[in-house]
């Protein structure tokens, strides 16, 4: 059975170290801008809201439009495979990621028109469009990220890689608000046109990022034989990592969502002073991958516990520098010794950590449930810390021993994103009925799935073909 690697040539043998240190740089620039992009939206959507005099409901398009391309991109790319081939199987994963530059690029420009015609109807066309190639990107770059080197450390590149991604999303709203969208002369005077600039450069950026990529000698994967039909949904440890990525990111951004109105419930913070602690829990997704990246590497124990008190070090003075509380780091300095322990618990053994870190997010949402004040705040923003690992683990153990249908299956994972759109507003629903503390049991049930695909359900296994 032909793999979707092609046989590398000597330049780019897995066993021989460093030839993957500059694939990776490249790479983790791009999950960089493209986490970046990402959190533009939290700024489109009250911009946009005050512009086009726009209705809650109607705002909430934008997060439509963009994660929605999510699943339609991945649902469309994974018809095609099934009846004509794997398109990435076919052009590789390098041209895969240019492709997918090229579309979010094109989103990007998009944004001018949408701004020259004030039209409401044409900047959300622009965010799907955006979304789309950010879709391409995700089922080409995360499993290029794995297949580069070995295979008992990708968990640990695609959590290094993701880190950069979290980085992208905690500065997107500073830059994104304060040096651009502020420049215009702040809320009062914000009109469509003033996205034309920001967008562009951009758009710029991404075209730029494809032309580096297109003249670099990255190592090329690509299929020996383009696979059709389903046989991809006969290995149970991808179809349950489908469902697993599903349950976590409706789980993390469930939780997300709710914070700012939570902390208004629980201790009467306004909107602005909730939302820099809500920084708290994206920030700890950030420290938690980087720590991860270290952890479950096959680096000496000495040289693991010496990089992690890097990380924390850092972490902590930031806390700091930024808030100026003492108290505060502290509290992150326990917090990221926690984290650090559970992942020495979990010994380098990705499904291990995850289901350790599972029925750790449990119980943090129990407690934030059943206590009050600030031990209850500090509950629920440390579920960040250990959301971390999730996404990028829960991704390389379901794409294991695919070997040609490891794109074909990387466009499912994908497309399980959609969670974030589905159990959301089903929170919501719950917070309605009870509260939004005790609201917080809800996302206890997709955890517990996770917690089952960490000790059981990633297990390689594939149906007997008929």
């Amino acid at each position: 059975m032909a793999s979707i690697v092609s046989t590398p040539t000597a330049a780019s043998q897995p066993h021989e170290k460093g030839n993957y240190t500059l694939p990776l740089i490249i790479l983790t620039t791009l999950f960089f801008m493209w986490g970046f992009i990402t959190c533009m939206n939290d700024i489109l959507i009250p911009y946009l809201q005050g512009i086009f005099k726009l209705s809650p409901a109607q705002a909430g398009l934008i997060q439509s439009a963009f994660f929605g391309a999510y699943f339609f991109v991945s649902l469309i790319y994974f018809l095609i495979s099934i009846n004509l081939g794997d398109p990435l199987a076919k052009i590789g994963y390098k041209n895969g990621i240019i492709v997918g530059l090229l579309t979010a690029a094109a989103g990007c420009c998009l944004f001018y028109p949408a701004a020259e015609a004030k039209a409401y109807g044409i900047f959300l066309l622009a965010l799907f469009v955006l979304a789309g190639g950010i879709t391409i990107l995700q089922m080409a770059a995360n499993p290029y990220v794995a297949l580069l080197g070995n295979q008992e450390t990708s968990s640990s590149r695609l959590n290094l890689t993701q880190a950069f991604n979290s980085f992208g999303t905690t500065i997107a709203p500073i830059i994104g608000g304060k040096l651009i969208f502020e420049s215009v002369g702040g809320k009062e005077h914000m009109t469509a046109e003033a996205v034309k600039t920001p967008y562009l450069f951009l758009a710029a950026t991404l075209v730029v990022i494809a032309v580096i990529i297109k003249m670099s000698k990255l190592p090329k994967f690509t299929g020996e034989k383009i696979e059709k039909g389903l046989e991809v949904l006969g290995f149970s440890h991808l179809t349950l990592g489908v469902i697993g990525i599903f349950m976590y990111v409706g789980g993390e951004v469930a939780i997300g969502s709710y914070l700012v109105r939570y902390f208004d419930e629980l201790l009467g913070f306004n909107e602005a002073t909730a939302a820099t602690y809500v920084a708290y829990y994206w920030g700890g997704a950030m420290v938690g991958r980087f720590i991860g990246a270290i952890s479950l590497t096959n680096r000496s124990q000495s040289q693991k516990y010496a990089l992690m008190a890097v990380i924390m070090l850092i972490a902590v003075v930031t806390v700091y520098f930024v808030t100026q509380n003492l108290d505060y780091a502290l509290i992150a300095l326990g917090l990221v010794v926690g984290n650090c322990l559970a992942f020495i618990a979990g010994k380098s053994f990705p499904a291990r950590t995850l289901s350790i870190f599972t029925i750790i997010v449990i119980a943090l949402l129990l407690t934030t449930v059943f206590t009050t004040g600030y031990v209850a705040m500090w509950s629920v923003l440390a579920i960040g810390l250990f959301n971390s690992i999730m996404f990028p683990t829960i991704f390389t153990l379901a794409i294991k021993d695919l070997g040609k249908y490891t794109s074909q299956g990387s466009s499912l994972l994908v497309m399980a994103i959609v969670g974030g759109a589905v159990l959301t507003p089903v929170t919501g629903l719950i917070v309605g009925s009870i509260g939004y503390q005790k609201a917080f049991l809800f996302p206890i049930i997709p955890y517990l799935f996770i917690f089952y695909y960490g000790i059981k359900g990633h297990e390689v296994k594939r149906k007997a073909s008929a």
